[in-house]
């Protein structure tokens, strides 16, 4: 019987697998409540419900980091490696409201993504945990980090570009430019925004640096396999060794 999740990641990492858990599972909610306003074009810089819940979800991220922090051997170190998850806790949404700072929604919508950067890391972990050896869950996580790039950019593409841009009649045009463009293949789609143009360009370049690790991943399985198959047909080949005679006039 499967141990459940929580007890696999409390007994492999401790405190720290729980933690990344609960980073997950919030982060999945995060991309849930995006998605649903998203494609319902519910106006999301007035939503003071989904801030009031990422204001809570980035306190817990805050206090994941000033927890693992006071439990790191190494202080300086993890302030270095883990400053970025600082940034991305902090809920900016949140203190402009307070502060009343006039904001552009595209900026606001931005906004709601910074949080899911938090959530990626715990996702890559957690993926490289539930993998057999490294390089499949180096190569799982870079894939599932790459899979989720395009579906937030063609969410980002949706928003800016389906009111402007004739192309862009529904969230299924915007899904199929995000992945011709990652392909690099390019599709009959073309960005009218600058935000969308900017897009275009990082998608492109996301796919040149990730296709080839794909690659490389398929080759050494090719490699391992057939020396697996190598080492096969040579322990059947290998003559196997003659029991010993004894001599009839040796006493």
């Amino acid at each position: 019987m499967k141990m459940a999740v929580f007890d696999f990641a409390l007994r492999k990492k401790g405190v720290y697998g729980v933690l990344h858990i609960i980073i997950l599972l919030l982060s999945l909610f995060l991309v849930i409540s995006i998605s649903i306003d998203t494609f319902k074009n519910i106006p999301f810089y007035t939503q003071t419900s989904y801030k009031k819940i990422q204001l809570w979800i980035c306190l817990f991220f805050l206090f994941d980091f000033v927890l693992e922090f006071f439990l790191s051997k190494d202080k300086l170190r993890y302030l270095r490696t883990h400053f970025i998850f600082l940034l991305v806790a902090i809920p900016y949404q949140n203190i402009i409201e307070y502060y009343h700072i006039i904001t552009s929604p595209e900026i606001s919508y931005f906004l709601r993504f910074v949080p899911l950067e938090r959530g990626g890391y715990a996702l890559a972990i957690v993926v490289g945990w539930l993998s057999y050896n490294k390089a499949s869950g180096l190569f799982v996580s870079y894939l599932t980090m790459l899979l989720a790039t395009v579906y937030f950019s063609s969410l980002i593409f949706f928003v800016l570009e389906h009111k402007v841009n004739p192309l862009v009649a529904n969230y299924g045009d915007a899904l199929w430019w995000a992945f011709m463009d990652v392909t690099t293949v390019g599709s009959n789609i073309s960005a009218i925004t600058v935000t969308g143009r900017v897009l275009s360009v990082v998608l492109a370049a996301l796919g040149m640096m990730m296709f080839p690790i794909f690659t490389v991943y398929v080759t050494s399985l090719v490699q391992k396999s057939n020396e697996e198959k190598k080492k096969f047909y040579e322990n059947i080949q290998a003559p196997s060794p003659r029991p010993e005679v004894k001599d009839k006039g040796s006493k």
